[in-house]
């Protein structure tokens, strides 16, 4: 479970984020970081009932709470949060699981995030086939009570080599196909979280298993792999 005490101290940091705070606290800081490595652990462990996840335990699939500010204009050094991502094993099976946890601000989601121009050409030329299999996955009950529905940055107009009167044009915007759900703190304090967070999860596999599909075949459904 998540402790009470590793949000105080997420707050505390948000607060006092700079180095000398941060080394004066860093034995909370390690307290914080092993609750977190025991949620991670458990819910992988949930995980691999239902999945095949590339890390093998929770701490590999911790984000680090150092910030790149090399590039950035907020030199803060820290993170608010503990996040992480789990991947999934092999060519065939795409799509990751990523949790964020920061008081006021827990998040469970997945999909994906940065389609390479190549696989998103791909998505868009299987949508515009057939767009009726993902409106049927996004407009199910299950899907609409778990994630409400499909997000992710779009284009403003009409994708190069699209029709703007094409009828998938409202899916063929998308850049992005992202999908996730937020939870109260006191969710996240509960004792069974890591099950909901993989039952949450396990609710990406339709999802998951169709984009899966169109990103390793081509339009005749031929396997790229």
């Amino acid at each position: 479970m998540i402790k009470k005490e590793t949000f105080n101290f997420l707050k505390d940091l948000e607060k006092n984020n700079h180095k000398d705070w941060f080394q004066a606290n860093k034995a909370t800081y390690q307290e914080a970081h092993e609750n977190v490595i025991g949620f991670a652990d458990q819910l992988l462990v949930e995980m691999q009932k239902h999945d095949q996840i590339n890390q093998t335990s929770g701490k590999k699939s911790l984000h680090r709470i150092y910030r790149d500010i090399r590039f950035s204009k907020d030199k803060t050094p820290y993170k608010n949060n503990f996040s992480g991502r789990f991947s999934r094993t092999g060519d065939t099976l795409r799509g990751g699981y990523y949790y964020h946890l920061e008081p006021g601000n827990v998040f469970l989601g997945g999909g994906f995030w940065g389609p390479s121009s190549e696989d998103l050409k791909l998505i868009r030329s299987h949508l515009q086939q057939d767009p009726d299999r993902l409106r049927e996955i996004i407009n199910s009950k299950v899907f609409k009570e778990a994630f409400g529905e499909l997000k992710g940055n779009q284009v403003k107009t009409t994708p190069k080599g699209f029709k703007k009167d094409d009828p998938a044009i409202d899916l063929l915007r998308y850049k992005q196909f992202l999908i996730g759900n937020n939870f109260t703190d006191k969710e996240a304090y509960h004792k069974d979280f890591a099950i909901t967070a993989s039952e949450t999860f396990k609710s990406m596999r339709s999802f998951f298993d169709y984009m899966s599909e169109i990103l390793t075949s081509d339009l005749n459904g031929i396997s790229l792999i």
